[in-house]
């Protein structure tokens, strides 16, 4: 599909990138929100904005036709109550903002998709979660997840289709999280973390792309979404394809209060390790989606290349 333009709120980041090259292919005009701008390339022009009030980057929302929102500050981070406090303000005044903005646009965009994350699911290792059965955790990144989707769902703008995107971890070749498990396991580390049990659900970024085409195909779909592939597995197997697809057969595993030091010393949590995310995409595959990259091999695979 050719659109005319498209709205990319807080699209500088790794996931911002891979959306922004799939979709200036398809786009006239694609424009990112951002609080660092850089110059115009091509069709993607780069407009400041503070993500928590209105100014001249509002003006772009006419006659958009396509909204991203996919601003938040990193939780890849020490959970310090300043970096709380910005995790939670970057996702509720950004998607309340543009709420507003959106309510003086006159020729509006027809859909809205905000970001959100799979986390929102309890730790699972008994049952995966899905859209209807998933139970829904408790905890700091959790709260986080029911207060940003909450705030995108209190938003009231007749005429637009609204949803979520629940994303699980993304895996690909330029960013994400693939670059730190093939890092490991050159370097001889890439054993199991913690007891190696709990799940790992991703999707790679050729289907983070095609999901979102999917969604604005089909405009009779709205409400949240879990992007992830249908094959999640537990760390000790994740961690062998990793060792497999770098060719190196043995790697040391890290125990809990290993990653604890680790982590710490990274500036980040071990949360974000050793939670398990079991988590299924019922409601894109009974929608009739198919995956590109339904198995952690070829994605892990892709991501070297």
């Amino acid at each position: 599909m050719k659109y005319n333009k498209i709205i990319l709120a807080g699209g500088s980041g790794y996931l911002g990138s891979v959306l922004a090259k799939h979709f200036s292919a398809q786009a006239n005009e694609l424009i990112i929100f951002t609080r660092n701008p850089k110059p115009t390339e091509g069709n993607i022009k780069m407009v400041h904005w503070n993500g928590s009030t209105i100014g001249e980057w509002a003006q772009h929302l006419e006659s958009s036709d396509v909204l991203i929102n996919l601003t938040g500050k990193s939780v890849n981070c020490r959970y310090t109550e300043e970096n709380k406090a910005e995790i939670f303000s970057s996702r509720l005044k950004a998607t309340w903002i543009l709420g507003e903005a959106l309510k003086q646009t006159k020729n509006k965009p027809k859909v809205w998709l905000n970001a959100a994350s799979a986390t929102i699911y309890r730790h699972a290792e008994d049952r995966p979660q899905d859209e209807y059965t998933g139970e829904i955790g408790e905890g700091f990144s959790i709260e986080v997840c029911k207060q940003w989707e909450k705030a995108f769902n209190d938003v009231v703008v007749p005429g637009i289709r609204k949803v979520i995107l629940r994303i699980s971890v993304v895996l690909g070749s330029y960013g994400g999280v693939a670059s730190y498990y093939l890092n490991l396991a050159k370097y001889g580390l890439g054993g199991i973390q913690g007891d190696g049990k709990q799940y790992f659900s991703w999707v790679h970024e050729d289907d983070l792309t095609s999901t979102v085409d999917f969604l604005l195909d089909h405009p009779e779909l709205d409400g949240a979404f879990n992007i992830a592939s249908p094959y999640p597995i537990q760390n000790h197997e994740l961690m062998r394809v990793v060792r497999k697809a770098v060719g190196v057969p043995f790697g040391l595993p890290a125990t809990k209060w290993m990653l604890e030091i680790g982590t710490r010393l990274l500036q980040t949590e071990t949360e974000l390790i050793l939670k398990s995310r079991w988590v299924l995409p019922a409601r894109l595959q009974e929608a009739g989606y198919q995956f590109k990259v339904p198995y952690v091999k070829e994605a892990i695979e892709k991501s070297i290349k």
